[in-house]
């Protein structure tokens, strides 16, 4: 392998997203949707589905750290849905408040939800660029 492979990106590993309690936080990505692949209380860490791919979202426990308010000065992640508008009404739905309505975006919907400790999360999708999307 040359140097430059060696720094080749090849994709995403997982997204790690810092809370101040798992439990809550598993709770909390449930009612949004998320499907949890493993727990492991022990180190304070729990890993979320995110459609086939094995990386996801890593949610791992921070000692002291208090709720914030959304949305806090953060990186945003957003994950591609079939329908955000949709989406942002299963949200309500489940007890998950959108940060707003869902937005138009260049190729389609977005709509953006915080967890108790300001991550922010949005999905979206390509109603406008179907050609774009995965499926």
């Amino acid at each position: 392998m040359s140097d430059d492979q060696s720094y080749e990106l090849l994709g995403f590993d997982n997204l790690l997203l810092p809370v101040g309690d798992l439990g809550e936080a598993v709770g909390f990505y449930e009612r949004a949707g998320f499907e949890v692949a493993l727990r492991f209380d022990e180190a304070g860490i729990a890993l979320l589905k995110v459609g086939g791919e094995t990386p996801g979202i890593l949610l791992r426990l921070e000692e002291g750290l208090g709720h914030r308010p959304p949305p806090w000065p953060s990186p945003r992640v957003w994950l591609e849905v079939a329908d955000a508008r949709r989406t942002a009404r299963r949200l309500a739905d489940a007890g998950v408040a959108p940060l707003g309505a869902p937005f138009s975006v260049s190729t389609g919907w977005t709509v953006e939800v915080a967890d108790p400790w300001g991550n922010v999360v949005g999905f979206t999708d390509y109603t406008k660029r179907p050609e774009l999307a995965r499926r």
